[in-house]
């Protein structure tokens, strides 16, 4: 009964981490991979390739893509990985750097959980240690008083640790970093000791375009990252189908009693953030106001879930124009006066138009 116990608790975790959700596809990497793998590494190079971009095994195990874009860009950031040089993701919001972050520590380390969220209020004690104060006070500075950070952690462990936002965390913790990725150690003066990175150890930093000039970071920790600019989608079937996917894993995780949403509906959103992240319609031929909310591929899934949800529990179980409409005003009405005359203006002049949009148009307008 005790085996059992775990794995429903598991299944009753609202948001696994990626090397739950997906442990079936990573045994099966692991099984099948025979290719030279770096030191502490759970699989080749070639096989995180395989599980980032999805493909067949061997034995008919399919491993579905967690990246849908330029193979290269994830070359890149695997092979970086694999050197003594830490890796930096900038995109704009909703461009997957932390999925594609937890996927990458997930799939080398087997552990995506030793993670930083940066803020501005992110102390030098979160990249570096803390001290349990009342073993302080009792024993003095001692091993045992100490308390590791996630990246202390990685170190000793030889794991993969992530730190997120970090354009967002005060330039002086920022500098903490430094001594630790080109030295691979951490001094700890007040033991007269220091912790020497096991190999297999590096990290993997995130920052958003939008956040450039907020806590911009050093030329000298710069130096130390291999920076990979993740784009938004190249092509409006890209994003519908990365928009598709992971409604349906949010849909099945939640337990929404609805149908999957029509395609139909889906590339009609997708097309409104699109065109409204562009400045232009999809053809070329209109010019258009951006409102101020960056209308990323991430909000576009949670505009389709939100609205399976309206039709689950208060339509007819199928997504329809009245479901996604309340919902997509919100995500693009940010600021009711910049954002509405944006909106509106975009209503009238493009979605007006379109014949086989006349049901949305009326939705959005019923909201509006």
């Amino acid at each position: 009964m005790t085996q059992t116990q775990p794995s429903a608790r598991l299944q009753d975790v609202l948001r696994q981490h990626a090397e739950q959700a997906y442990a079936h596809e990573l045994s099966a990497l692991h099984a099948q991979d025979h290719r030279p793998r770096p030191p502490q590494w759970k699989l080749s190079p070639q096989a995180v390739l395989t599980y980032l971009l999805g493909g067949s095994l061997e034995d008919g195990t399919v491993i579905t893509p967690k990246y849908i874009g330029d193979r290269r860009l994830m070359e890149i950031a695997v092979a970086t990985l694999a050197t003594d040089r830490a890796l930096l993701l900038i995109g704009v919001p909703g461009t997957a750097k932390s999925w594609v972050s937890e996927h990458l520590a997930a799939a080398i380390s087997g552990d995506s959980t030793l993670l930083i969220q940066g803020t501005a209020g992110t102390s030098e004690e979160s990249v570096r240690y803390g001290w349990n104060y009342a073993r302080l006070l009792s024993e003095g500075p001692s091993p045992a008083a100490l308390v590791e950070s996630p990246v202390l952690r990685a170190m000793r462990e030889g794991k993969i640790a992530r730190m997120e936002e970090l354009t967002r965390v005060q330039s002086d913790v920022q500098d903490t970093l430094i001594t630790i990725l080109s030295e691979k150690t951490l001094p700890v003066p007040e033991l007269g000791s220091e912790v020497q990175a096991v190999r297999g150890f590096n990290l993997i930093a995130t920052a958003n375009n939008r956040d450039k000039g907020v806590n911009e970071l050093s030329s000298a920790l710069k130096r130390r990252f291999n920076t990979v600019v993740l784009p938004v989608p190249d092509s409006l079937d890209d994003e519908v189908s990365i928009v598709v996917r992971r409604v349906g894993q949010l849909a099945a995780s939640l337990e929404i009693p609805a149908a999957p949403p029509a395609l139909d509906e889906v590339r009609r959103i997708v097309t409104v953030f699109r065109e409204l992240r562009a400045g232009v319609t999809e053809d070329g031929r209109t010019k258009l106001k951006s409102p101020s909310g960056s209308l990323s591929t991430a909000e576009a899934i949670s505009v389709v879930n939100q609205g399976l949800a309206l039709a689950a529990h208060f339509g007819n179980g199928e997504l329809g124009a009245h479901d996604t409409a309340a919902s997509l005003v919100g995500a693009v009405v940010k600021d009711p006066v910049q954002d509405g005359v944006v909106w509106r203006e975009y209503l009238e002049t493009v979605v007006k138009k379109r014949d086989d949009w006349k049901a949305f148009y009326k939705a959005c307008r019923a909201v509006s």
